[in-house]
């Protein structure tokens, strides 16, 4: 159909990510589903297809800590996708130890912040040529600060829970700084914390972090299912009550406030605009949300 909505869910196979997926594509968009694993995001998708009568699913298979592989992911659906309506970023992971990307950046900060950061820049012309259309950040709710002189755990003990807490709480900053610089357009973008529900968080990172496990083993029948969870996250995506609503973080319908370290303009500025080194980004003149990346002429029309 020539006026099928498109939205792009990451971490799109299992958990919140999955149910995502499985609502949008019940609301009737197509679904690109970014996964790591091809195998477990094959079954998924031909699982929702039979699911959700006439679901329209792509599958794209990327490793969101390589921003090699994420700006590939950018190319591949400037290739096949003539616009964006709907970007979910809710891929995360955690870890017991410090480990590095390729990129040579700690894991948690590379996959939570610096890859939504990263592939959202890449197709916010996508998103423009969508408009209106919309930008959710799946975030946390984690009373902490970011220790911004030393973000990569380079000169402190490291602790998989605080690195966690930290890189999402760099959702909220990315969040709040990108709402600033697409005002008087008609791209939105909020984050949402989905509550404490039932998760596989840190199962691709090796081992398990011990807080999750125990979480896990001590609360698993009293936590939200994933499908629960997701109805906040469609909640921004898809209610016709927050066309137009920018800058914000929400809990259960409901605006929550914000931590106060992203309320600070020059602390957001600083993990809101990653630096170039990091995310490989354009040269601060031309980094304009906007135009982040040069349009190409689609190759498969959509419908």
């Amino acid at each position: 159909m020539a006026n099928q909505r498109i939205a792009l869910v990451t971490g799109a196979n299992s958990g919140l990510g999955r149910a995502v997926t499985v609502g949008l594509a019940r609301r009737g968009f197509r679904v690109v589903m970014v996964v790591r694993d091809p195998q477990r995001g094959e079954v998924e998708r031909q699982k929702i297809a039979s699911d959700v009568g006439g679901a329209d699913l792509d599958l794209a298979v990327v490793d969101l800590s390589s921003q090699r592989a994420i700006r590939q992911l950018a190319d591949d659906l400037h290739r096949r996708y003539g616009a964006l309506h709907v970007l979910v970023n809710n891929a995360g992971n955690a870890f017991t130890t410090r480990q590095i990307s390729p990129d040579g950046i700690e894991m948690s900060l590379a996959v939570n912040h610096l890859a939504p950061f990263l592939l959202t820049q890449l197709v916010m012309d996508l998103l423009a040529v969508g408009a209106p259309s919309r930008i959710i950040n799946v975030g946390t709710r984690l009373d902490t600060q970011m220790q911004l002189d030393d973000l990569q755990y380079e000169r402190r003990p490291y602790r998989g829970l605080s690195a966690y807490a930290q890189s999402k709480l760099g959702n909220i900053h990315f969040t709040l700084e990108l709402a600033e610089r697409l005002k008087g357009t008609s791209v939105t973008v909020n984050c949402v914390h989905p509550g404490v529900f039932r998760s596989n968080l840190g199962s691709s990172g090796g081992p398990a972090p011990w807080w999750m496990g125990l979480v896990t083993r001590l609360g698993s029948r009293f936590l939200m299912s994933p499908e629960k969870a997701a109805e906040r996250v469609l909640y921004l995506a898809t209610d016709t009550m927050m066309a137009g609503v920018s800058g914000s973080y929400f809990g259960d319908r409901v605006a929550l406030p914000i931590p106060a370290q992203p309320c600070d303009p020059t602390a957001r500025r600083q993990v809101g605009r990653p630096a170039p080194c990091w995310s490989g980004c354009l040269p601060t003149g031309r980094f304009n949300g906007l135009h982040a990346h040069r349009p190409r002429p689609p190759q498969q029309q959509i419908g």
